[in-house]
């Protein structure tokens, strides 16, 4: 029942995958890689906001130890020794922390958030209620530039520097400062303004961080690069083992591939040569086949003719004739279309105006009809099977359709070859068909008429292994049109 839909999804996931496998497996390399960080990533950052956080418990536990300690001490002075002791410590400098004693709580605007935040607020809490017996106490962060530390708000920027800015201020960082207030009677509130040293205390933590981006660019385009270089040496054996099956069918005696590599490849490239080796064989036994079945089925085929003519009736001489030529005439096609795939030919510059006119006024001493309108180019091919190609092509066309117009069509990218005839066209339905050998399309191309529906087939074959193709389609205005296209390669020498 889930069959279909899986099988959608996996087709639609197939359009986005790259097509070729040195592509696919960059891509895995690269999710790898990719997957590999972000779990690295949450490890580490998981694992530095821990140590994070125990680092601030610490801190923040012995920094709300030391201003208990400083409130303790302001608590237990009598009211008139307070302002003194104050004064001296601006004299001096100031200490780690800036005291002073106002007459209302100063408002603070409060930053920050997060666990960090809530860690040193809860600790603070805690051993301040702890150490001082009270609960009334505020703990809030202010940023330097807005911090009042005065009954008169003054900023801590427009204090004297010895008067707690070298305590408070970090230049260049500005990190939050920590404040606490607690009221130490009527109208006596004592305020602690301290630094907590972590700088990025409230700072949200930033995946794509430019360190990490740089890091992460690096890694991938080493990846990229050590994968392009190990994949190539891989599939470049793949690559030569593709090239030499497309040319299989096409030259057997092409050269046999290197059984070096992997071990895997080498099995390959080893099973390869075998076949091609098995397949030669092969051809070469069905052409010696053919040839000795041709060789001897003349020799009866001759005497048997003979014979026929030494016939008394006329009317029985004839058809015994008939049926001795249409069996001679199977021999051949079938002899032809066994030679009509032997292409081993050397791949020589042909001008194809020169061999259509030759065919041209071979057919016209035959009482055919052909027109040849166009230039092209001279095309690297192999001379005879190309000769053959054209000549099944325009006889098809003069003996079924009575006339051959042929039009060629020079391009830099391919040769295209328009031949039409004026005949009744074959259906759309059986235009592949035709191409199988022996078929004969009645009723105008019945054995009546000659032929062995074999020449089209050779004829495809051997456009197909000079890299070009054969297609059919019917004139709208009536007729057969046979199109042969050729590629051109970039750099063709002349005749």
């Amino acid at each position: 029942m889930n069959e279909a839909p899986c099988v959608c999804w996996r087709r639609r996931l197939a359009r986005f995958l790259p097509r070729t496998l040195r592509g696919r497996f960059v891509l895995i390399m690269l999710v790898g890689v990719l997957s590999a960080q972000l779990a690295s990533y949450t490890v580490w950052t998981a694992q530095v906001r821990s140590s994070q956080l125990e680092q601030l418990d610490e801190l923040s536990r012995n920094v709300a130890y030391s201003v208990a300690s400083t409130m303790r001490f302001f608590r237990s002075l009598p009211y008139e020794y307070r302002h003194i002791v104050l004064d001296q410590l601006r004299n001096m400098g100031g200490t780690r922390f800036f005291v002073s004693v106002n007459e209302r709580r100063i408002p603070v605007e409060d930053v920050g958030s997060g666990a960090e935040k809530a860690l040193v607020v809860e600790n603070f809490h805690q051993i301040l209620t702890a150490e001082l017996n009270i609960d009334d106490v505020l703990v809030e962060f202010s940023r330097p530039e807005t911090l009042r530390v005065y009954n008169n708000e003054v900023l801590l920027h427009d204090l004297p520097p010895r008067w707690g800015q070298h305590s408070l201020l970090m230049e260049p960082l500005s990190p939050p400062i920590l404040v606490v207030q607690m009221e130490l009677g009527p109208e006596t509130w004592l305020y602690v303004a301290t630094l907590l040293p972590v700088p990025d205390l409230f700072n949200e933590y930033r995946w794509l961080s430019g360190e990490r981006l740089l890091a992460s660019l690096m890694v991938l385009l080493t990846v990229i690069g050590l994968s392009l270089l190990g994949i190539r040496s891989v599939t470049r054996p793949l690559a030569r083992l593709s090239r030499a099956a497309r040319q299989l069918g096409d030259d057997l005696d092409a050269p046999p591939l290197r059984e070096s590599g992997p071990r895997e490849v080498a099995a390959t490239a080893t099973a390869f040569n075998r076949m091609q080796e098995r397949i030669r064989d092969q051809v070469e036994e069905r052409e010696r086949l053919f040839s000795a079945i041709s060789h001897d089925l003349k020799t009866p085929i001759t005497r048997m003719r003979l014979r026929a003519e030494m016939l008394d009736d006329p009317r029985q001489r004839e058809r015994f004739c008939a049926s001795l030529d249409e069996l001679d005439l199977l021999v051949k096609g079938a002899l032809a279309s066994v030679k009509g795939f032997d292409l081993h030919e050397a791949v020589e510059p042909v001008a194809p105006r020169a061999v259509l006119d030759e065919l041209a006024e071979e057919l016209a001493l035959q009482g055919g009809k052909v027109s040849v309108a166009g230039h092209a180019e001279p095309l690297p091919v192999k001379p005879l099977a190309f000769k053959r190609c054209l000549a099944n092509l325009v006889e098809n066309a003069v003996f079924y359709g009575k006339c051959a117009e042929v039009t060629l069509v020079d391009a830099p990218e391919q040769l295209s070859i328009l031949i039409r005839d004026r005949g009744p066209g074959i259906p759309q339905a059986l235009h592949e068909r035709v191409f199988a050998p022996f078929v004969r399309l009645e009723p105008s191309r019945s054995r009546n008429t000659g032929g062995s529906g074999l020449g089209l087939g050779i004829a495809r074959h051997i456009a197909r292994a000079l890299g070009g193709d054969i297609a059919l389609a019917n004139a709208p205005e009536g007729g057969l049109e046979v199109t042969l296209t050729l590629p051109r390669p970039g750099n063709v020498t002349a005749l």
